[in-house]
């Protein structure tokens, strides 16, 4: 991730903090365009549901503001979705409700409409902050936050199939938030990293369709995210293929599984 909101972080983080972010490898968060600085993505109500666990006190510690911290990062999930504020097809969303809790996982988004959650676990946490490594611990807390608030503000295809079959629906929804999230510079952006994974086939979602989407917005469209976004809105019924030929033109080159030979070759794991 390119450059720093000196504000926001200087309000979360301590000095040497800031210091170890120079020295390690981890992004910095992405420039908000100025016409998002102002966008309402929601208003954020915070829950604690587990203060007497490490990883809360971690949390609190290192993000001791947390309502700011998610607008402002929800708004770079709206910036890699969409064009502007303007976008007819931003759901509108009054509350996103986010909860630390002491449970098995990560984190997961509920709800739906204009009323969302996100629980984040202080398990996770604590794990995420493994020899007290402060900015690995935003670096991992901004990207699940990416990742669940694509969620949030992503589109909805229709005509293919549920997210529970497993198939081009669920594909689509959390591709795309590892799509998101690998933009956003929260996952590794070298396709030699670990970070990625190695597939033979797109269908397996993640972060294995999410590296995919990014290479086609460095190499196909620098837009390729938010039209594909789009283009749930704007085909029905939907298709992997169909979406890529309606963003990158109706040619034989650009169907998914042509396309995903080209990356594999791109990449070199063929």
């Amino acid at each position: 991730m390119k450059k720093i909101i000196f504000v926001l972080l200087a309000a979360a983080f301590s000095t040497g903090a800031m210091a170890q972010l120079k020295v390690n490898k981890y992004h910095e968060p992405i420039k908000l365009e100025k016409k998002w600085l102002k966008y309402n993505p929601g208003d954020v109500v915070f829950h604690d549901e587990a203060p007497e666990t490490e990883g809360s006190k971690i949390y609190h510690n290192i993000i001791p503001n947390p309502t700011p911290y998610i607008q402002e990062n929800a708004r770079r999930v709206l910036q890699t979705l969409y064009y502007g504020p303007k976008d007819k097809n931003i759901p509108k969303i009054k509350t996103i409700n986010y909860s630390l809790v002491n449970e098995d996982g990560i984190s997961w988004k509920y709800g739906d409409g204009d009323n969302v959650g996100v629980c984040y676990t202080t398990g996770w946490i604590e794990k995420s902050f493994q020899n007290n490594d402060t900015m690995r611990l935003d670096y991992e807390t901004r990207g699940v936050l990416y990742h669940e608030l694509t969620h949030a503000y992503q589109l909805d295809p229709q005509g293919c199939g549920s997210y529970g079959d497993g198939g081009e629906n669920w594909c689509f929804i959390e591709g795309m938030a590892d799509g998101v999230r690998v933009a956003c510079g929260c996952f590794d952006q070298d396709f030699k990293s670990n970070d990625r994974p190695r597939a033979d086939t797109w269908r397996k979602g993640y972060r294995v369709a999410g590296y995919f989407l990014y290479w086609l917005m460095l190499n196909k469209d620098k837009d390729f995210l938010r039209k594909f976004n789009a283009s749930a809105a704007e085909l029905n019924p939907w298709s992997w293929d169909k979406a890529m030929k309606h963003v990158l033109g109706d040619k034989p080159e650009n169907g998914v599984e042509e396309l995903w030979d080209e990356y594999l070759h791109a990449i070199g794991d063929r």
